[in-house]
């Protein structure tokens, strides 16, 4: 795997690593609700026990990328490779759901899938 994919997909799951603390261990506070539009205080009570599983989503893709970057380095065998691309795949696909769902969060979806996205792009063209 070319070293800028590499780069970046450390990149995306260090971004998924972030939507995991914030929802997963720092949900209960009201900054956090508001960088997800979340206003009112009862409406985030609700989505609490969605969002602690959404965090460990996000934390168990960052694993998958952090596990590929590791073992890309073994040159006996790429089987590690496809799990980066199985990675960068799936959460550029996460990144597309969000933004189908609501044109509005267009923003979180190029955080959640632009790195991966540019790092399958630089490990097609290398």
């Amino acid at each position: 795997m070319p070293l800028l994919t590499l780069i970046l997909m450390g990149v995306a799951g260090a971004i998924h690593v972030g939507f995991f603390v914030m929802e997963s261990v720092l949900w209960r506070r009201p900054q956090v609700h508001r960088v997800f539009g979340i206003t009112d205080p009862g409406q985030a009570d609700v989505m609490a026990p969605a969002l602690l599983n959404q965090g460990f989503y996000n934390l168990f893709l960052a694993l998958g990328a952090f596990t590929g970057i590791v073992y890309s380095s073994d040159v006996v065998t790429r089987s590690h490779d496809e799990l980066l691309v199985f990675t960068a795949l799936f959460m550029i696909g996460a990144a597309i759901v969000l933004v189908v769902s609501d044109r509005r969060l267009i923003r979180g979806a190029l955080l959640q899938g632009l790195a991966p996205l540019l790092a399958l792009l630089v490990a097609v063209v290398t």
